[in-house]
């Protein structure tokens, strides 16, 4: 089975550039990134800067990268960040804050929604006391396996960090899903955080590549961790051009995925078998009968439909590379398994 007849849910990672990306990244003008002189990372950089309100902005080549040069510019050796137990930041991403910055996590149990409680953010504040680490920073992101954070808790959050004298950071690993949701307004999701995180390779279709926003000061001063992090690419405007494409033509589109999750969510839940939760965005979870899940993957892989059939809870991911016709293929084959004639 040829790579465009199969159809990937395991995540939004999995797209492949098209046509048009692939023909902006052969033209795209490029110089020397760590002299600041590519001029297609430069307008990447503005572009996006501009689109969410921020001064400045640095590309790398990847969110997990991103998020750590802002942790590793925010806090120092033996500062804190609070974090939730279910952030990317402290579970997803190799514990790079404690083991390449030194920078103790203090995680708090998500709420159902995403959120981190007020008072636990409030209670886990250290005292200035040589005892403890120095609190530096909050972080949060936008959405939580799919689920948007409400903007009012956001607010509220980063209003109560900056009150105690903590800067705040923002995992935006799939801005413009929450973004598209919120009804198209790119800057209220980054409104009253001091840095952000965009991730271009996730939902957006481009093949690699995070931008990290902030203050001027902010992005210069994070250059240096950058560096440190393997992260200052030479001639990267062959990727930036990328990710100038995925921001002109596949943000908008994201809604596209969110229908076409509820539309496989829809089809799922007519199988008595399955229990789904969702869609959240462009995310569903659906628990099969373990002593079926095993069996379930293998069925699914072999007509071309591949998933993460690891748990008895599935995570599906719609993405641009998956239309309603592969929706349709995905929960007829779904049906067949579960009907007995698979």
């Amino acid at each position: 089975m040829s790579t465009s007849e199969l159809i990937d849910l395991r995540s939004d990672t999995v797209t492949r550039p098209s046509e048009g990306m692939r023909r902006a990244m052969y033209e795209a003008e490029v110089g020397d990134d760590v002299f600041g002189d590519d001029p297609t990372v430069n307008r990447l950089q503005a572009v996006l800067a501009d689109r969410l309100g921020y001064e400045a902005g640095l590309f790398m080549p990847s969110g997990t990268q991103s998020n750590l040069t802002a942790l590793m510019t925010h806090c120092q050796r033996g500062d804190e960040y609070i974090v939730g137990q279910e952030a990317h930041t402290y579970r997803y991403e190799g514990g790079g804050a404690a083991v390449l910055g030194s920078i103790q996590p203090q995680p708090i149990e998500n709420a159902a929604d995403g959120s981190l409680p007020l008072a636990q953010i409030a209670a886990a504040i250290k005292p200035d006391d040589p005892h403890f680490p120095r609190t530096r920073l909050l972080a949060l992101e936008n959405t939580i396996g799919g689920k948007v954070v409400p903007l009012a808790y956001c607010a509220e959050a980063t209003a109560l960090a900056h009150a105690r004298g903590l800067a705040t950071h923002l995992d935006g690993a799939r801005y413009f899903n929450a973004a598209v949701v919120l009804g198209g307004d790119e800057r209220r999701a980054a409104a009253g955080f001091d840095s952000v995180s965009i991730c271009l390779s996730k939902g957006l279709g481009a093949p690699v590549g995070s931008v990290l926003l902030g203050s001027r000061d902010f992005i210069e001063r994070a250059k240096r961790p950058r560096k440190m992090l393997g992260g200052g690419m030479r001639q990267a405007g062959i990727l930036a051009a990328a990710g100038l494409y995925a921001l002109e033509h596949n943000v908008a589109r994201l809604a596209d995925d969110h229908a076409n999750a509820q539309r496989l969510a829809d089809g799922l839940r007519s199988i008595d078998a399955l229990k789904v939760d969702g869609p959240y965005t462009n995310m569903l979870f659906v628990t099969v009968p373990a002593d079926r899940v095993a069996a379930l993957g293998t069925f699914l892989r072999e007509r071309g439909i591949l998933t993460l059939a690891r748990s008895p809870t599935l995570r599906l991911v719609t993405h641009l590379d998956v239309d309603a016709a592969a929706i349709d293929r995905a929960i007829a084959a779904f049906r067949q398994f579960f009907s007995g004639r698979g």
